[in-house]
């Protein structure tokens, strides 16, 4: 399998986002958002209709790179902020 891993400071909270082909069988992209060593939240994206397409591999490229880049803009706009802790939430330089 193939994908990517980035860990993402925002507020005061670490997030890791791991994005991956789930491969011929599971056919989607699976983005898992840790926080804390837990998985808080996933994403998925089928990609069946690209099967058989010539274009599948570079297709699935993109689609993994698209939805990496997604969810680690959703963090960092705040749409995992109730995964945050109190002190956590309190206001504070943003780092990524």
């Amino acid at each position: 399998m193939t994908g990517f891993n980035t860990e993402v400071r925002h507020r005061g909270a670490v997030f890791h986002v791991q994005t991956q082909d789930a491969g011929p069988r599971g056919r989607c992209v699976e983005s898992l958002i840790y926080k804390s060593g837990k998985v808080v939240s996933s994403r998925r994206s089928d990609y069946t209709p690209f099967l058989g397409s010539p274009e599948l591999r570079d297709k699935v490229d993109r689609l993994m790179a698209d939805q990496h880049a997604a969810v680690i803009r959703d963090i960092h706009d705040g749409k995992f902020d109730h995964y945050l802790s109190p002190e956590e939430k309190e206001p504070g330089p943003q780092k990524s």
